[in-house]
């Protein structure tokens, strides 16, 4: 599993608490999720900032239960989470079972989902619905960009990235924007309602900082990827960054409800 910079994903919370699908948070609060009190697993936590923006909307008393492997980043969601009981637990969160999440009323995450392969997906599903616990998995990377203004090389780009995103890592294929596809096929074989919902970041030259450490990723994924995009790759990332960073990058959020 990846970890990665707080710097980085500071930099996003503002965008990820924006992209966010809240009419799937209003379909879970609809539900009952057993609030005595609510017990939310947030799963790959970062730096908290799906509880900051989640424990307001959910109300009441709550405890998390935080899971990472990056220490300092659990740390950092542990001192910035305000109104909830807190518990963290630091190594890979991928082999959890419904034994092991008995008792939570909600398991979330946030940027995860593609970073699993088709087997730790299916685990994860098996683990909710045999605890009977709904999951909201926010911001799974949809594979679609959209620039503003759009060129031919765009769909050259998009299509090394996607390939770079479903990468073997240490001999584990990587869903990338298979993910949602994958999940939602998961819980459903298990008898779970699931919903989607897109989540779409919107960048301009409001957030500028956002969109070029982005386009600078993107870029660079893309090349590594197809190394015949190299000779492109530099003037193609000043086009883009020249022309405001406006870009459109395609997210999906999954609320999978056990009946």
């Amino acid at each position: 599993m990846s970890t990665f910079a707080p710097e980085w994903l500071s930099l996003r919370e503002k965008a990820d608490a924006e992209a966010r699908a809240l009419d799937l948070v209003d379909r879970l609060l609809k539900i009952d999720l057993n609030r005595t009190p609510l017990v939310v697993r947030d799963l790959g936590c970062g730096t908290g900032s799906l509880g900051r923006w989640l424990a307001g909307r959910l109300g009441g008393a709550q405890h998390w239960v935080l899971h990472d492997r990056d220490p300092r980043l659990l740390s950092i969601a542990a001192a910035t989470m305000s109104g909830v009981t807190i518990e963290t637990h630091e190594g890979d969160l991928t082999g959890l079972t419904g034994a092991d999440i008995a008792g939570t009323s909600l398991v979330t995450a946030s940027a995860l989902l593609d970073l699993l392969t088709a087997e730790e997906v299916d685990a994860l599903a098996a683990a909710c619905v045999d605890a009977g616990c709904p999951a909201l998995l926010t911001l799974s990377v949809a594979g679609r960009v959209e620039f503003d203004p759009a060129e031919p090389l765009d769909a050259e780009f998009e299509a090394a990235f996607n390939g770079h995103q479903r990468r073997v890592v240490d001999g584990r294929r990587l869903l990338g924007p298979d993910a949602v596809a994958v999940a939602v096929e998961a819980f459903e074989r298990r008898g779970a309602e699931v919903t989607t919902s897109p989540s779409p970041w919107r960048l301009g030259p409001e957030q500028a900082a956002l969109a070029g450490e982005w386009l600078r990723g993107w870029v660079g994924a893309a090349v590594e990827q197809e190394p015949g995009l190299a000779a492109e790759a530099p003037g193609y990332l000043r086009r883009k960054l020249d022309n405001g960073r406006r870009v459109v990058v395609h997210h999906t959020d999954l609320l999978a409800v056990i009946p």
